[in-house]
């Protein structure tokens, strides 16, 4: 049975790979794509899980084990992005495990829900296209809309302007320390997603969240938890 939502929450945000949506299983298919027109071997899944919430440039550093002042850095990640967009037509990505439930109750208590991730907003949006999110998320703020990127506040503010929101009963979730360093910077409540892309010996407890999820699941319970008067 579905947990009720009942939470005086007015504002939810996401960040987007490893938080809201798991987009590993188009990485790892792209990356080793690239790395076959390369003649290289392919790597693991988790290999490359680990690194998709570090964005496509460490993703390139990784499989190729080069720096971004190799010469065949910038080609490599532009073919990699031309890759990851054709993917994005057939996409493996889906919604961590409850959170449709928690969106579907966000949406019939009239409580916004919206994305704020350093993804370029080409393949944002067309990722949310495809799985039909598009016309759910009441905002979305990338890279593309703002001077400065998480971890300044600014993307958050700029997604409390257009929803007309305060940063007192808003919630933020992120899978990365910057994401955390964002929250925190815009005055927002902190909830780190400790299931998203992270190394095994990382110490989320050191990025001070406000909260810890350790499931996707957790989510409605700790919403429920966030009671103002």
């Amino acid at each position: 049975m579905t947990e009720k939502l009942e939470t005086s929450i007015d504002c939810v945000l996401f960040d987007l790979d490893g938080t809201l949506i798991d987009t590993a299983p188009d990485f790892t298919l792209v990356v080793n794509k690239l790395l076959a027109e390369n003649d290289r071997e392919a790597l693991s899944h988790k290999v490359i899980h680990l690194n998709v919430s570090n964005g496509a440039r460490a993703l390139v550093t990784n499989a190729f084990a080069i720096d971004e002042a190799h010469q065949d850095f910038a080609t490599l990640l532009q073919r990699l992005l031309e890759l990851y967009y054709e993917q994005l037509n057939s996409t493996r990505a889906t919604l961590y495990p409850g959170l449709d439930s928690l969106l579907l109750q966000l949406e019939a208590q009239n409580i916004p829900w919206g994305i704020v991730t350093n993804k370029p907003e080409k393949y944002s949006l067309r990722l949310l296209e495809q799985l039909q999110l598009d016309t759910r998320c009441s905002v979305l703020v990338c890279p593309d809309h703002v001077t400065d990127t998480k971890p300044h506040p600014e993307p958050i503010f700029l997604a409390l302007a257009k929803l007309g929101r305060g940063p007192e009963r808003t919630v933020y979730l992120g899978d990365h320390i910057r994401d955390i360093q964002a929250a925190k910077n815009a005055d927002v409540i902190a909830i780190a997603a400790a299931y998203g892309y992270l190394a095994a010996d990382t110490k989320v407890e050191e990025w001070y969240a406000d909260f810890i999820l350790r499931s996707p699941e957790q989510t409605t319970s700790l919403l429920n938890l966030l009671k103002f008067a």
